[in-house]
């Protein structure tokens, strides 16, 4: 059983993850120079991948893949399009505001990308260039890993062990979500003056925003049952997940309707594939850990660091300036796997907060998903709207910007954070 699913995720790296394929092949080659026993390698990566806080992310790319086939993308699009209103920028405020509310149920950047995308874009062309269009919806898309819930907390949780819980840092995720949904908005009306863009989207009207909401109630009732039960400690954030499935299935089958049974293979199917993508550059990038601890790499690389520095602050500026050059280059997965449990234990010893830390890692990588060469949305929206990635990186410039400014306020204001975690008792 071992030896087949190392085998399925070995296959599945080669189709759709090369890089989880570069990092085991470099990983094998350091385990034979240094003459070790190779039967290590599916041992360690069955170790890493045999985790039942893991089963979250499969999970919760399910739970995205029947809500985006029960029309609740469409809902929710109309539901932000009634509180907008008619202004400049109206359209990428609905697209912003639907992806926030989307980030509530998926927890995926690139879930929310395919969303958001395969829904907005007609819309959007009609008073937006395609660069900006896709820009639009990238940066909309990217606030899935910072809102609960969150696979990418999820992932760092699982890699930092006991020192920070999933419920914590699903919490930490909320002001800064917000803040940067805010920023998203104003930038996009900024940007809607400068360049003379029309308004765009349906005049206010309380009665329409009263009538969207209660279509959308319990489409935004769900996060508030599976992050409130996770974070209240009603259930685990993988029992949490099973349940946001079994709300997608009741909402799609007999609220919209517009979930067929003929639809559940295909939404499998695709979460499946995800979710093994997610589990390839895990179990590779374990045995690069593995590689690393053998050769005593985090020992050395604290050493190092405290010999260069003894302030937490500073220490915590050239980890950020290192994952800004680590998310241009490295997939994020790849990235919590292997740096997780080097960095942790290092930011506990300077006296820095875990829960702090894990956010400031997280964010800092999320903002990688949109920096080229290696920015995954940015590979995602060029291939839905067939816009060239000079032009996607061009636009998109703008948005990465805010998304560094709101991660140094985080760094300078650690309260936006922390708050929210030490009011549930974090």
């Amino acid at each position: 059983m071992s030896a087949l699913a190392v085998s399925v995720f070995a296959i599945l790296a080669l189709i759709g993850a090369p890089l989880a394929f570069a990092i085991g092949l470099g990983a094998v080659a350091a385990l034979y120079t240094g003459g070790f026993d190779l039967v290590v390698l599916p041992q360690r990566m069955m170790f890493a991948v045999n985790s039942f806080p893991l089963m979250a992310i499969p999970l919760f790319m399910l739970a995205g893949e029947l809500m985006v086939k029960a029309g609740i993308v469409d809902r929710l699009v109309s539901f932000a399009n009634s509180l907008v209103g008619r202004v400049q920028g109206g359209v990428a405020h609905v697209t912003i505001l639907a992806g926030m509310v989307f980030a509530s149920v998926s927890g995926a950047a690139v879930a929310s990308a395919s969303a958001l995308g395969s829904t907005l874009v007609p819309a959007l062309r009609k008073t937006y260039p395609d660069g900006y269009s896709s820009a639009v919806i990238a940066s909309a898309a990217n606030l899935g890993p910072v809102i609960p819930p969150s696979n990418a907390m999820i992932v760092y949780a699982l890699m930092a062990g006991s020192s920070v819980s999933v419920g914590g840092m699903f919490m930490a995720g909320i002001v800064p979500g917000i803040i940067l949904a805010l920023g998203f908005m104003a930038l996009a009306t900024l940007i809607a003056r400068r360049r003379g863009y029309a308004l765009s989207g349906t005049p206010f009207s309380v009665r329409n925003a009263l009538i969207e909401t209660r279509r959308a109630g319990l489409i935004l009732l769900m996060p508030v049952i599976v992050v409130g039960g996770i974070v209240g400690g009603i259930f685990t954030a993988t029992e949490g997940a099973a349940i946001a499935v079994v709300y997608a299935l009741v909402v799609g089958l007999f609220i919209t309707r517009k979930l067929r049974l003929a639809d559940l293979p295909g939404c499998l199917f695709r979460a499946a594939v995800m979710a093994a993508m997610v589990g390839a550059l895990i179990a590779f990038a374990s045995v690069v850990t593995f590689v690393f601890t053998l050769d005593l790499v985090p020992m050395r690389l604290s050493s190092w660091i405290k010999d260069l520095t003894s302030d937490p602050m500073t220490f915590i500026l050239l980890v950020m300036a290192m994952l800004l050059v680590v998310g241009m280059l490295i997939e994020s997965n790849a990235a919590y796997i292997m740096l997780v449990p080097l960095f942790a234990p290092m930011a506990i010893s300077y006296g820095i907060d875990p829960l702090f830390f894990g956010f400031l890692f997280m964010y800092n990588l999320v903002v990688g998903m949109m920096t080229p060469p290696v920015g995954v949305l940015l590979f995602v929206m060029s291939g839905i709207t067939r816009v060239s990635m000079s032009e996607l990186t061009r636009e998109a410039l703008p948005f990465v910007i805010l998304q560094f400014a709101v991660l140094a306020l985080c760094v300078v204001f650690p309260p936006l954070v922390l708050w929210l975690p030490s009011v549930f008792g974090y």
